[in-house]
This record gives C-alpha cells, sequence and structure tokens, in this order.
C-alpha cells in the first residue's frame, strides 16, 4: 500500500488513467468488431464502411498511449487484406 502522499497521488492518478485507456480501448474494440462481423457476413460494403470508421479509431489509440504504432498498424493492415479478398 502507498504510505507516503507521493505514492497515494500516483495510486489515485493510476486508478483514473486505468478507466480511461480500459474505456478507450473497449471503444475500438467494438469498432474492430464491427468490421470482423461484415467480413464474417460477407459484405464488403459494410466491411469497407467499418474499417474506414475504425483506422482512425485505432489511430488515435496510438497517439493517446493505448497502442503501440506497430500494433495498430499491423491490425490495419490484416483487416484491409481480409476487406480486400472479399467478393
Amino acid at each position: 500500500m502507498a504510505n507516503s502522499p507521493q505514492a497515494k497521488k500516483r495510486a489515485r492518478q493510476n486508478e483514473k488513467r486505468f478507466a480511461v485507456n480500459k474505456a478507450r480501448r473497449s471503444r475500438i474494440r467494438t469498432f474492430l468488431r464491427k468490421v470482423e462481423e461484415a467480413i464474417e457476413a460477407g459484405n464488403k460494403e459494410d466491411a469497407t464502411a467499418a474499417l474506414r470508421l475504425a483506422a482512425p479509431e485505432l489511430m488515435r489509440g496510438v497517439t493517446k498511449g493505448v497502442y503501440h504504432k506497430n500494433t495498430a498498424s499491423r491490425k490495419v493492415s490484416r483487416l484491409t487484406a481480409r476487406v480486400k479478398a472479399l467478393g
């Protein structure tokens, strides 16, 4: 347990940051899930539209420190390839 005032404040800050990052990660996963569902349904138009919304959301996660840049790029690349392979 944190004993010094500095450590107590740091613990409070970590809790707040964790909550913000958790919400951000959840939002990004929702966008990714919509792309996945469109791909599974075989609907190229919906998948393309969902990917257009998901890519900037993923990159926003990078700027906010939720994801590493290469991780987000890899996810976008793989999703793009899967959408492109449809119909």
